[in-house]
């Protein structure tokens, strides 16, 4: 049998077979990793707000603790990959990033970078989580672009239920869709 790509899955069903399989990737603080430990959710849903089961990989990149990217701590890699569940979920253990400094050298809010890739996207998705209640959020440029209106859909909630729990949800289109940024 040869599985040839329909005009449908020109980005998928492809996730599963090499770049997810891994699910240590979903780790990106070791134990030894210093910072406010967390665990950061996410369910990707469609334009009716319905889950869109497996074929959806979520990417991750993000600076430690201290705001620095990748610098060489064996027990942070700042990098992380997952596919999502048949309910549309993924969950990644991580440490709040610290605030990095910008383009313009004022420091952003902690945020995390995230990059969707999707069946039948042509060209990924790229979107930042931001905390909600972070005080510095009030001085980061790059939200301070985004409607205020809009910028509840970059914000992770924290989990009544969990501590140290964090959850986005990401709307692929519709009414409350997520902001994306065009990079």
């Amino acid at each position: 049998m040869r599985l040839i790509p329909s005009g449908s899955q020109t980005v998928g069903p492809f996730f599963n077979f090499g770049l997810t399989i891994n699910g240590s990737l979903g780790v990106l603080a070791g134990p030894g990793a210093e910072g406010e430990r967390m665990r950061l959710s996410f369910q990707v849903v469609d334009g009716d707000g319905a889950p869109t089961p497996g074929d959806a990989m979520i990417e991750l990149w993000q600076a430690d603790a201290q705001g620095r990217y990748d610098d060489g701590d064996a027990d942070f890699c700042g990098f992380g990959r997952l596919e999502v569940d048949l309910n549309g979920c993924c969950t990644f253990e991580t440490v709040k990033p610290g605030r990095v400094q910008g383009h313009d050298g004022r420091l952003q809010a902690p945020h995390i970078n995230v990059i969707l890739f999707a069946r039948g996207l042509l060209k990924h998705l790229h979107t930042r989580v931001y905390f909600a209640g972070e005080p510095a959020n009030a001085e980061d440029a790059v939200l301070a672009m985004v409607p205020e209106s809009r910028r509840a859909t970059i914000l992770a909630r924290p989990l009544a239920d969990q501590a140290n729990a964090w959850h986005l949800e990401i709307r692929l289109q519709g009414e409350a869709e997520t902001v994306f940024f065009d990079l």
